[in-house]
């Protein structure tokens, strides 16, 4: 969701992330999970974009909000 709202291409955010680009494949795709760092990594290129994440409370759950 936070890339789609980016509108970046899985490519790019492998890039920025430095993490293979099948890795975000197969998450995406429910496909396998990742380990912390390559998930706070992923979390980083995307926050530095302009992202945030939203964590899951009484009002609903989780997601992720663009400000830019």
């Amino acid at each position: 969701m936070a890339r789609a709202a980016l509108g970046i291409s899985v490519r790019v955010l492998a890039e920025r992330s430095e993490v293979a680009d099948s890795t975000i494949h197969r998450f995406e795709a429910n496909k396998g999970g990742m380990q912390t760092g390559t998930i706070d990594r992923i979390q980083a290129a995307l926050e530095s974009e302009g992202v945030i994440f939203i964590s899951a409370d009484a009002g609903g759950g989780p997601g992720v909000r663009l400000v830019k």
